[in-house]
């Protein structure tokens, strides 16, 4: 019997401690290439920065601010095979500083069938997923393997090919063939056209080589992600349907949307942010549910707000965002990360408090490695911990994801090898209120050959 798709979560998940050199530095040993990096201080007070795979590097926000995108050249520079490389930015490298980093992994590398039609729109039009608008231009990132079903009948007569010239051979340019393969015949089963894009390719153009008019643009960033059509409004995205974590981007539109988030099941926890706007941080959690926003960036108790989500539970293709300048602002540039429970690697839900010593066990199925913790009925902080800051029960270093502060040493949980144990009743954990948490595991409680685990 198999007890969790993941056995290891520093394959998906790891925390990165380093000494910062007030210059530029590579750090390695996080296990694998990043796409999502949360840095912050531990012996200053600064603030906390977030760089992802899909924003591109050097694009800094910060989770304690509601303080638009900035475009640091000293901040987190690239993303490596096994860590990151940063620069002389004081939040992500002040010399002889210690420093926390933690990781995530994405869509890396990305793959996605988009399934083809054609239909009849001023002429023939390629259109994909079924979306409302046709020939649209697409993201497909370098690495990223694409296929593009052409079973459905109404492609008979229309093979879809590439070119780097608008219109392909109609155009006066010719067929890209870098690694595409073509199978099958059009508006037959089994009929597809696949790239995989390769490192520097150039900006590609989707047409039929039959006919012109029919295609559009295609880019090729390196940002680990591609297009979604799955929502109202077109989205870019990243994720990882193992961990079942992903980045989506998108234009905001001012109004009632949906967008699709690619994790093939229902998001539990999403942190939404304007990249170009001063806004606050929203986050949903699936235990405080779609009529309320509560806020990464500040210890208060959010907001009744159904502009936020539409008072909508997210599904397990998209996630809906209405007029609310905070989740989807009128022309905006958006980001989310969305994330869902996987057996024996994370976890969302909530605990009751008792405001005792004694406090209550929360079980996860897996030795936590990272645990963020908030009260949703009173103000208090986000509290983060995880498995290498100090490292054994009960002292856990703690840092608040709302705060400048440096970490300070609590003695307020325990990270056993099924949960999560509150040892204290101070109210950042145990008063007698709702908590809500977000967990990532070191190992699972069982592992995949039915093999228990031990507490640190």
């Amino acid at each position: 019997m198999a007890y969790t798709p993941i056995d290891k979560g520093e394959n998906f998940f790891n925390t990165k401690l380093y000494t910062g050199n007030g210059g530029t530095q590579s750090i390695t040993g996080v296990g694998f290439q990043p796409d999502w990096t949360w840095i912050k201080g531990r012996s200053f007070s600064d603030n906390h920065v977030v760089t992802d795979a899909v924003r591109g590097v050097t694009k800094t926000i910060f989770p304690d601010l509601t303080a638009a995108e900035e475009t640091q050249t000293g901040g987190l520079t690239a993303f490596g095979s096994d860590g990151f490389s940063v620069g002389s930015l004081a939040e992500v490298n002040t010399n002889n500083a210690t420093i926390a980093s933690w990781n995530w992994i994405a869509a890396n590398p990305p793959k996605k069938t988009y399934i083809v039609k054609v239909v009849s729109d001023g002429g023939n039009k390629y259109r994909f997923d079924d979306f409302a608008a046709n020939a649209v231009t697409l993201e497909l990132s370098e690495g990223g393997t694409f296929i593009f079903d052409q079973s459905d009948s109404s492609n008979s007569g229309h093979p879809l090919r590439f070119s780097t010239t608008s219109g392909g051979t109609h155009g006066g340019g010719s067929e890209y063939t870098t690694g595409v393969v073509v199978s099958g015949v059009p508006g037959q089963a089994g009929a597809k056209t696949t790239i995989t894009v390769a490192a520097s390719a150039p900006t590609l153009y989707y047409y039929c080589t039959v006919h012109s008019g029919m295609g559009g643009q295609a880019n090729t960033p390196v940002t680990n992600s591609f297009t979604n059509l799955d929502g109202s409004i077109q989205s870019n995205v990243s994720p990882n349907t193992i961990s079942r974590f992903s980045i989506v981007s998108w234009t905001g539109t001012g109004a009632n949307a949906t967008v699709g988030h690619g994790l093939g099941v229902t998001p539990k926890m999403m942190i939404i942010k304007v990249r170009d706007g001063v806004t606050a941080w929203v986050v949903y959690h699936k235990s405080v549910g779609p009529t309320k926003g509560l806020f990464l960036n500040t210890n208060g108790t959010g907001s009744t707000v159904s502009a936020y989500f539409q008072d909508t539970n997210p599904t397990a293709s998209v996630f809906s965002v209405g007029s609310d300048a905070d989740t989807n602002g009128s022309s905006k540039s958006m980001i989310a990360y969305c994330f869902a429970d996987v057996q024996g690697y994370s976890k969302f839900g909530s605990y009751e408090g008792n405001a005792n010593a004694d406090g209550p066990f929360v079980y996860t199925g897996f030795k936590p490695a990272f645990v963020m913790i908030k009260n949703v009925d009173d103000s208090s902080e986000w509290m983060i911990f995880d498995n290498k800051r100090q490292g054994f029960n009960s002292d856990n270093e703690a840092l608040a994801a709302n705060l400048t502060a440096a970490e300070r040493t609590t003695n307020y949980i325990d990270m056993l090898s099924n949960g999560i144990k509150i040892i204290n009743s101070d109210g950042e954990v145990n008063t007698a209120h709702t908590y809500i948490y977000m967990a990532f595991a070191e190992n699972p409680f069982t592992s995949s050959s039915g093999t228990p685990v031990t507490a640190r």
